[in-house]
């Protein structure tokens, strides 16, 4: 496949056919819809799918299990060597039901648990806690994996805890929470959405139940991000080190599939302009293939983003976190992610800062959280500083040299270009603005400006030679970044003790 994003994981709604009528469900699921894949239809996708080079699928409605054919499709799956899962309510599951789940070869049967028996009889069905109980017996006794997905709302953020310990007394191996979202019928019952401070309840919750151990704790991708508490549980279950996260994967590593065929790139995000096209029309290689395909999200830019996330330290990595959340909350795939831990970080430092007014103690702040790499509450800081004074040379400096660290190229270049305004012979902005430009692709531009800060310094300011160097080097050009570290080694030893094992790497890869 030529293409850089390759599938690994996805959804298969495989009927909207349901036996419940969930306050948050949200498809609205009822009966089953016209243009239901038939059992051939699906078997052959079944086939597609394994050539696309699916690791895992997750089959879910709907009820899966209402429909007839569920384990067929499963066993198709898995004899394609793509490992299937399903998500049920759990109302329909009994002996006959584990055993053909088994003998289809699914991996793990995830039942929906969303609170107390009060609670979650309230939003599915009445009986259906009890229901679920005898399911997870069931489940267990028969030897399928079994794990629980809980719909994280208003009124089961109370009852996390001891629904925590009925599950590890079940053996349920495997907790995933999700955010409910106001779309389906979740939109008719918007007073059970859990407000985005309440993100930070449910890692804190997640954490602790991970010190506990007893079982695996799961934070669904809708749900984060970039706080300590929530990289040390994902780490714990994907017994991983660092931090993967990496943005939503809809359309570039994940695929969602609808009853009727039609393929998008997250199940969630299902309006007719995210819908990619129908594998009763397009096959599925074709449409996943198709670079003018899932671009919503496989081209979006962290410059397309609005509010914290346009000028967020992750932005170009994270790009907003889960499209559906931004979508549903705030209307437009390129939102701000409100429900984001680290932007709510983010907005509390900026309510602290907005009550300062003193540009002295501000300034003291900003400057020490620069020395500190601190990048982003130097960045709130100093814009607080420049809405009270939008001249201030000394806050548009610093605030040029943050607004690049933190990747914010266009408002890098916006502060630089100020000074220069001011002062065309100012060095560091010089320096500044030819970095910024460089990095939006004005790549001969910025080299100007660099080489002028490096005449206009005559030897007593070394970085813009160092910096030139970098930027060649990021445009291929390493003789000429060679040269350029070259020139400053003949004014200084310390600048070439500094920058030695970059030249050293520049040469190796000249070699």
């Amino acid at each position: 496949m030529s293409i850089d994003f390759r599938p690994i994981t996805g959804v298969w709604e495989i009927t909207m056919g349901c036996n419940m009528r969930c306050k948050h469900c949200g498809s609205s699921c009822e009966n089953p819809l016209e243009g239901e894949l038939s059992t051939d239809e699906a078997l052959k996708l079944c086939d597609d799918l394994a050539e696309l080079g699916f690791k895992w699928l997750t089959l879910s409605g709907g009820e899966p299990t209402t429909r007839k054919d569920w384990d067929i499709i499963a066993k198709r799956l898995n004899d394609n060597g793509i490992i299937p899962n399903m998500i049920t309510n759990g109302w329909l599951m009994n002996d006959e039901t584990a055993k053909r789940a088994k003998e289809a070869g699914i991996n793990t049967v995830a039942i929906s648990l969303d609170g107390l028996e009060k609670t979650h009889d309230f939003i599915r069905r009445e009986g259906s806690f009890k229901r679920i109980m005898n399911a997870i017996d069931t489940l267990v006794k028969n030897d399928v994996n079994c794990s629980v997905i809980t719909t994280v709302n208003k009124m089961n953020l109370g009852e996390l805890e001891e629904m925590r310990k009925i599950l590890c007394e079940k053996g349920i191996y495997g907790w995933q929470f999700q955010l409910g979202l106001p779309m389906g019928n979740m939109a008719k019952n918007s007073e059970l959405v859990a407000q985005p401070y309440h993100m930070d309840d449910v890692i804190d919750f997640a954490y602790e139940a991970m010190l506990k151990g007893g079982i695996d704790i799961q934070l669904a991708d809708c749900m984060g991000y970039f706080n300590k508490k929530e990289i040390a549980v994902r780490n714990k279950s994907d017994s991983t080190e660092g931090y993967n996260w990496n943005g939503c994967g809809a359309g570039k590593y994940v695929m969602g599939i609808l009853h009727n065929g039609d393929i998008v790139g997250c199940t969630s995000i299902r309006d007719k302009e995210f819908i990619e096209g129908n594998i009763k029309e397009t096959p599925v290689l074709e449409l996943w293939t198709n670079p003018e395909k899932f671009t919503w999200n496989r081209n979006i830019t962290k410059d397309m983003l609005l509010g914290t996330c346009k000028k967020c330290l992750y932005g170009n990595r994270c790009h907003g976190g889960c499209g559906n959340t931004r979508l549903t909350m705030e209307g437009t795939i390129y939102s701000q992610n409100r429900y984001c831990s680290y932007n709510l970080a983010v907005q509390k430092a900026e309510q602290q800062f907005e009550r300062l007014n003193d540009i002295n103690e501000l300034m003291e702040k900003a400057n020490k959280f620069a020395q500190l790499k601190q990048h982003q509450l130097a960045e709130i800081v100093l814009s607080r500083v420049l809405s009270i004074d939008p001249e201030n040379e000394e806050a548009l400096s610093l605030y040029g040299y943050t607004s690049f660290m933190l990747e914010n190229y266009n408002d890098a270049v916006q502060a630089n270009k100020k000074l220069l305004s001011k002062d065309s012979a100012n060095i560091y902005a010089n320096k500044g603005y030819g970095l910024s430009i460089a990095k939006l692709g004005m790549v001969d531009e910025g080299i100007e400006y660099l080489k002028k800060a490096i005449n206009l310094s005559n030897g007593t300011y070394l970085d813009p030679y160092y910096d030139l160097a970098v930027v060649y080097c990021e445009n291929g050009m390493l003789k000429e970044a060679i040269e350029s570290l070259e020139e400053g080694f003949k004014i200084s030893e310390e600048f070439k003790k500094n920058n030695y094992d970059f030249y050293s790497l520049l040469k190796e890869g000249q070699a």
